[in-house]
């Protein structure tokens, strides 16, 4: 009985095809839509976590806190309270912390013979490169040595090497530095490896010098903007996180002028985030779902009126209520259905087009196919109800007699 039904019910959709087509289209955008925003939403999500989780769960950021403004002072970050010579005692005091370099850079302009490129100057020690997992290709990174007498030596990266000596070897060659109306002599003695751009930004154009130089002769001043600190392993992050807030609190005596965070709490909050704003676009997206579900439920109450004598004529052969209210749930559903897995479809290609054009991954989980698609369902017969108890209703006398 049941396929028979369902046969009844496919050949009812496929009369007029274009009718059935244009009371899915609801149905197939929302369904879509849905694959498609928390796919793309998803992949975003992946693509950022990745490069962070590239440098580990074990790193830590100490920047400064906000003083907060009294008396006509306006509120300031505080930028003189983080030294040299703290990042030692930090790195002496906290067990779990197993390096720790400055946060330092400036911008100026590179000039190489007839070639220069304006860009980012970042202060560095040795650590830097165990730190990020950045290391040179060519020749070496900033040592210590170099730290200690402040040496004017520079590491360029490797799309800056391109830029500045594009047909030269760039180790041993000199290069200026002008930046804020001052201008210096390098030595280049290294080229980073490849690198590619991140949320970090784009490594490979940017030039390392050590942080003595950048703080002694460019800034002239002893403070850098902060530090970042490595845990000994993912797993003691919070431990260090606790040992460097005990330590600044004692140290500074003022809790507001620095902010302490892990690279793990980044990674939570980005998912939260993310997984949020998916969950909100999916569910705008959803209220298609709605509206196509109206147009389904228009065009089975539309489908009772035409067929009224059918169902007095199945009536006076003997079906029962429910045999009529079957029949209609089911082509209700079967119209939901088919559109459902038209818009898995195209949410899918939806989601691999933005996906190719973002540069990120493609993640269709089976969960948004599986709720999108149980939600067209749903939609389909809840709004397939209506018409179905009507046509059950309808008396097999007053059917037949219907013009």
């Amino acid at each position: 009985m049941i396929w028979e039904i369902l046969r009844m019910a496919v050949d009812s959709l496929t009369v007029n095809k274009l009718r059935s087509f244009l009371s899915m289209l609801g149905i197939i955008i929302g369904v879509g839509a849905v694959i498609a925003i928390v796919s793309v939403g998803s992949g975003a999500q992946t693509q950022v976590t990745s490069e962070i989780s590239q440098l580990g769960s074990n790193l830590i950021m100490v920047n400064p806190g906000i003083r907060r403004g009294r008396g006509g002072r306006i509120s300031l970050a505080a930028t003189d309270v983080f030294t040299m010579e703290l990042a030692y005692r930090i790195l002496q005091n906290c067990p779990s912390v197993e390096r720790i370099i400055p946060n330092l850079q400036t911008s100026g302009l590179l000039i190489a013979r007839e070639n220069n490129y304006n860009t980012t100057v970042v202060g560095v020690t040795p650590t830097y490169q165990e730190i990020y997992n950045f290391y040179p290709a060519r020749g070496q990174f900033i040592t210590a040595e170099h730290q200690a007498n402040a040496t004017n030596v520079i590491v360029l990266g490797s799309g800056l090497a391109k830029e500045l000596f594009p047909e030269t070897d760039p180790l041993g060659q000199k290069v200026k530095l002008y930046v804020r109306n001052r201008h210096l002599l390098f030595v280049v003695v290294g080229v980073m490896e490849e690198k590619g751009t991140g949320i970090w930004g784009n490594m490979e154009n940017q030039a390392f010098i050590p942080a003595s130089v950048l703080m002694k002769k460019i800034n002239n001043r002893k403070y850098v903007n902060g530090y970042v600190a490595q845990a000994a392993e993912a797993e003691a992050s919070h431990a260090a996180v606790a040992e460097i807030e005990f330590f600044l609190t004692r140290y500074i005596g003022n809790p507001d002028d620095f902010q302490v965070s892990s690279q793990e709490q980044l990674l939570e909050m980005i998912s939260q985030v993310t997984g949020t704003l998916s969950i909100m676009l999916g569910g705008i997206a959803g209220i298609s779902l709605l509206v196509g579900g109206i147009g389904i439920m228009n065009i089975m109450l539309v489908s009772v009126t035409e067929r009224t004598r059918e169902i007095g004529i199945r009536k006076a052969l003997g079906a029962k209520g429910r045999h009529i209210m079957t029949q209609f749930i089911i082509e209700s559903l079967a119209m939901s259905g088919f559109g459902g897995l038209i818009g898995i479809g195209l949410g899918w290609l939806g989601a691999a087009g933005v996906a190719k054009v973002g540069g990120w991954p493609l993640v269709v989980t089976h969960t948004s196919i599986f709720v999108a698609f149980s939600f067209a369902l749903a939609v389909g017969l809840f709004f397939g109800i209506y018409p179905a108890r009507k046509a059950s209703k309808l008396d097999p006398v007053i059917a037949l007699s219907y013009e």
